[in-house]
């Protein structure tokens, strides 16, 4: 028997905010999540698998229209063709409560109850599979304690969307422990929620797998998304394989530029140190370039931040097309000691290092601006600040840096 655990399709989900980043590849991530599940049906039919189990939030939220349903019938349809059973729990984003909209599903596809856990047996495959669905968004209760022993005579899969006992990046939903999955009894237990692939036990007393959602939205989601592929002989688990179903992957790189001396540097190593960790990525790839270290460099990146994150942006696309660097964060400083030729810069690197040495002054001058933070809406950096003279210190460093850079006319090419 073979079968596809997969969870948080997140189908049609929204591009909150991006489309006001240039040149975002707006159109391949808008439908990204919807080639990733025909991607999922693929794998489904191509292995021959006997049925595919759905572990919560296929849908993102209230459908903006029609079509996101009849899109997400139209692949189970070729399922069906197959005699390709699918069984779905809802998850938080999903929730009964949630979707206003609804279509008459296709008769291969089984909905578990949001009121109690359900049992669904597969008679001809000796297997029993176990669910329920959340009601509401924010289910705070043990689901587990709720789901029947294992009948010992069938292979046993629990369904459920859960943080387990917490997970960091997600709301504590239908939280338990391990120990309330082990007392169920069952063999594997197919959990969503999750975003990132992780296998909690691996066998003994059972499988609790986290297969990741199948397409990453955000920056937030990196790597190689998909889902579980499981094989079972004589109700042993003998294989639990992960197989890629994404089509535009997310990245982080984060690069070390220590020691270089003009930004013309950074570039060429930022431009190499791209393209070398997406090496492997033989796909479209958003990328977020962290820089990081002591240079030289720093004062003109700091001071036209913009102009450099568009060259480091250009230079990239240039070598490679199909990557798109989402976004350059300056993680940089200048060199800690530093002999300055200008009075005026020799002043400005004193009075940093007069505020810098004495809590006092360094809470004095940020005083006045924190305040006016915290007045702002959504103010809390200010009171954040207030209780975090290392941070202050960093901002600081910053703004010699912006200043220096600045009036030494170091990006003179600037109107």
């Amino acid at each position: 028997m073979k079968f596809i655990h997969a969870a948080d399709i997140h189908l049609d989900s929204p591009l909150t905010g991006l489309e006001n980043y240039e040149g975002a590849p707006v159109e391949l991530i808008r439908g990204a999540s919807r080639k990733a599940l025909s991607n999922l049906v693929e794998l489904a039919l191509e292995e021959g698998v006997d049925f595919v189990v759905i572990a919560g939030d296929l849908y993102d939220g209230d459908w903006r229209d029609v079509s996101t349903g009849m899109y997400f019938n139209r692949q189970m349809l070729r399922l069906k063709d197959q005699q390709i059973k699918i069984f779905v729990i809802k998850g938080n984003h999903d929730a009964a409560s949630n979707i206003s909209s609804n279509l008459p599903l296709p008769d291969n596809v089984i909905e578990f109850s949001s009121r109690v856990a359900q049992t669904y047996y597969l008679d001809e495959l000796k297997t029993a599979v176990h669910g329920q669905s959340f009601k509401t968004r924010a289910v705070t209760d043990n689901l587990a304690n709720g789901y029947p022993a294992a009948d010992k005579s069938y292979f046993n899969i629990g369904l459920m969307h859960t943080s387990l006992s917490g997970r960091e990046g997600h709301e504590v939903y239908a939280p338990c422990a391990e120990d309330d999955l082990y007392a169920r009894g069952y063999d594997y237990w197919a959990l969503g929620h999750v975003h990132k692939r992780e296998i909690v036990c691996a066998g003994d007393p059972c499988w609790i797998v986290y297969p990741g959602n199948i397409q990453g939205r955000f920056i937030r989601e990196v790597g190689d998304k998909g889902c579980t592929l499981v094989e079972v002989i004589n109700n042993e688990v003998v294989s639990v394989e992960h197989y890629s179903l994404d089509v535009m992957r997310w990245v982080e790189c984060q690069i070390e530029v220590s020691g270089l001396n003009t930004p013309g540097e950074v570039l060429n190593r930022v431009t190499d140190e791209v393209i070398n960790q997406t090496m492997g990525i033989d796909m479209p790839a958003a990328v977020r370039v962290l820089l990081r270290g002591e240079c030289d460099a720093s004062y003109e990146l700091l001071a036209y931040a913009q102009k450099w994150s568009d060259n480091i942006r250009a230079a990239v696309m240039n070598s490679r097309p199909d990557i798109w660097v989402e976004k350059v964060k300056f993680n940089i400083h200048p060199p800690a000691h530093r002999e300055y030729d200008s009075l005026v810069f020799q002043t400005i690197a004193e009075l940093v290092e007069q505020y810098n040495s004495s809590p006092e002054a360094l809470g004095e001058l940020f005083k006045d601006v924190l305040q006016e933070i915290a007045n702002l809406p959504g103010g809390e950096l200010g009171e954040e600040l207030k209780s975090n003279p290392q941070k202050c210190r960093e901002i600081l460093q910053d703004t010699e840096a912006l200043l220096i850079g600045i009036l030494s006319g170091g990006a003179a090419d600037e109107d």
